[in-house]
C-alpha cells in the first residue's frame, strides 16, 4: 500500500530537501518503493547519496507548504542514526533508508529502498477528515499540469466541504494556501 509522508534527502554538498512522498510500503515497513519524478530535487539527492529518511507526520500545514514550494526553511531536525540524514523533530515516527536499486526507464523513477533504522518520537494525532482532505488537495496541487482545471476544481469543492466541517486552524490555513496555489498555477498555464 501507499503510505503518505515526507522525505528528507540531501545532496553531496550536504544541503537538505524536504518533500511529500507516498512510497509503497510492506506491512513490516522493512522496504520502501519510492517513485520521485526525475525533475525533482528529491530524485537528484537520492540518486547522488542513495539514502534518506521517510517520516510519518500529522502536520498537514507543513506537508502542504512543502508540496507547493512555500516552505521557507527546513523545520527543526536532528541527525539520523544509521545514515547521513536529517530527522524531522515534529514527525511521529521515521524510517532511515538506503537505496538498493534505481530504475530510470520512466518519468517517475522507481527506487527500491531498504529500511536500515526506524524509531518514533510521539503518537500519531489520529484520524481527522480535514487532515486527509488537505493531503488529497496537496497531491492534486502538484498535478495541475496533468489534470484539467474543471476536474481539479470539482475535486477541490468536495474537499473544501470536508475542511469547512472538520478542520482546525492549521488545516484551514493549509487548504487556503493550496487553493491560492492552484488558482495561480492554472492562471500561469493559460498565459
Amino acid at each position: 500500500m501507499i503510505l503518505e509522508g515526507m522525505v528528507t534527502s540531501r545532496n553531496q554538498e550536504g544541503e537538505y530537501n524536504l518533500a511529500p512522498m507516498g512510497p509503497l510500503v510492506d506491512p513490516e515497513m522493512t522496504h520502501l518503493v519510492l517513485r520521485p519524478f526525475q525533475t525533482s530535487r528529491t530524485f537528484q539527492n537520492l540518486k547522488q547519496t542513495r539514502c534518506g529518511v521517510f517520516h510519518v507526520v500529522d502536520d498537514v500545514l507543513l506537508l502542504a507548504k512543502a508540496a507547493i514550494g512555500q516552505l521557507e526553511e527546513l523545520p527543526d531536525t536532528f541527525p539520523a542514526e544509521q545514515i547521513e540524514g536529517a530527522v524531522l523533530q515534529s514527525a511521529c515516527r521515521w524510517y532511515e533508508f538506503q537505496i538498493e536499486s534505481i530504475d530510470e526507464s520512466d518519468m517517475r523513477t522507481v527506487m527500491q529502498a531498504r529500511v536500515v533504522h526506524q524509531d518514533r518520537i510521539r503518537d500519531y494525532f489520529g484520524l481527522n477528515r480535514a487532515k486527509h482532505a488537505v493531503l488529497e488537495a496537496a497531491i492534486l496541487a502538484t498535478r495541475t499540469h496533468l489534470i484539467p482545471q474543471q476536474e481539479l476544481s470539482r475535486q477541490y469543492e468536495s474537499l473544501a466541504e470536508i475542511v469547512r466541517k472538520t478542520a482546525g486552524p492549521a488545516e484551514t490555513e493549509a487548504f487556503r494556501l493550496l487553493e491560492e496555489y492552484v488558482a495561480r498555477a492554472y492562471a500561469e498555464l493559460k498565459s
